[in-house]
C-alpha cells in the first residue's frame, strides 16, 4: 500500500472533520463508491490495509465488507490539489453495493477498456491455480511454444478477417488474438499492464522529439 500525499494537507475544516473518500478499482478503474473518512478511519485504513470509513447513520467506524466479507483490500491512497477529497484506489473482495453489483452506481459503469485489466487478472489467476477443465489450464501446460502457435495462428487470422471479411469476424479474431496473447504473456512473467507502459513510453518519446 502507497501514500501519495502529505497528511498536513489534509483540510478537515471544510467537512466538519470529515472528508469525501472515492473508491476506485486499483485494475479496472471502475468507480466502486463513496463514503467519508475522519481522521481516525483513515488512520484505520492505513493501519490493517482494508478501507474504513465513518459512518454518519452509525456514527461510528465501519468497515467495508464488516458483514459480508466483501472488504476493498487498500492498494494506494490520494489526496486531490484542495486536500479535501481522498482518492482509495482497493481490490474489491466480492461486490462492492449491498445490492450485488460490482460498484455502487451498478455494473456499467466499468470503463470500456477496464474488461481488459480484469481479463489480464483472470489469465494470472488461471496460471497459479491452474483448475481442472479450464482452456487457460491446457494452453499453460502446453507450453510457451504452443501458447506463440497460437498467437501466430489468432494474428494471421485476425488480418485475414481485416482484409477479407466483415467487422464482426474482424472482431472476434481479434478477441482471440488479445486472449492468446495474454495467455503468452503471463507464461512469461508478464502482463498487459507491462505492455501499456511500454506504450506510454514511446508515446512520451514521441512527443518530445
Amino acid at each position: 500500500m502507497t501514500t501519495t500525499f502529505d497528511p498536513s494537507r489534509l483540510d478537515w475544516s471544510k467537512g466538519d472533520g470529515l472528508l469525501p473518500a472515492i473508491v476506485q478499482h486499483w485494475l479496472t478503474g471502475e468507480v466502486l463508491m463513496l463514503g467519508y473518512m475522519n481522521a481516525e478511519a483513515l488512520a484505520t485504513t492505513q493501519a490493517t490495509g482494508q478501507v474504513t470509513f465513518f459512518s454518519r447513520s452509525k456514527q461510528r467506524l465501519w468497515t467495508k465488507g464488516e458483514s459480508s466479507g466483501h472488504v476493498l483490500a487498500l492498494k494506494s491512497l490520494r489526496v486531490d490539489c484542495d486536500g479535501d477529497t481522498l482518492l482509495a484506489l482497493a481490490e474489491p473482495q466480492g461486490p462492492t453495493c449491498h445490492t450485488g453489483t460490482s460498484s455502487c452506481f451498478g455494473d456499467d459503469v466499468r470503463p470500456a477498456l477496464g474488461f481488459l485489466a480484469q481479463l489480464d487478472a483472470l489469465v494470472a489467476q488461471r496460471h497459479a491455480e491452474r483448475p481442472e477443465g479450464s482452456y487457460t489450464t491446457r494452453l499453460f501446460e502446453g507450453g510457451i511454444r504452443r501458447m506463440a502457435q497460437k498467437v501466430g495462428e489468432e494474428g494471421v487470422e485476425t488480418a485475414l478477417a481485416a482484409v477479407a471479411q466483415d467487422d464482426e469476424a474482424l472482431l472476434g479474431e481479434a478477441a482471440d488474438l488479445v486472449y492468446h496473447l495474454t495467455v503468452a504473456l503471463r507464461a512469461r512473467g508478464l502482463g498487459l499492464a507491462d505492455v501499456a507502459a511500454v506504450l506510454a513510453q514511446r508515446h512520451a518519446v514521441q512527443r518530445s522529439s
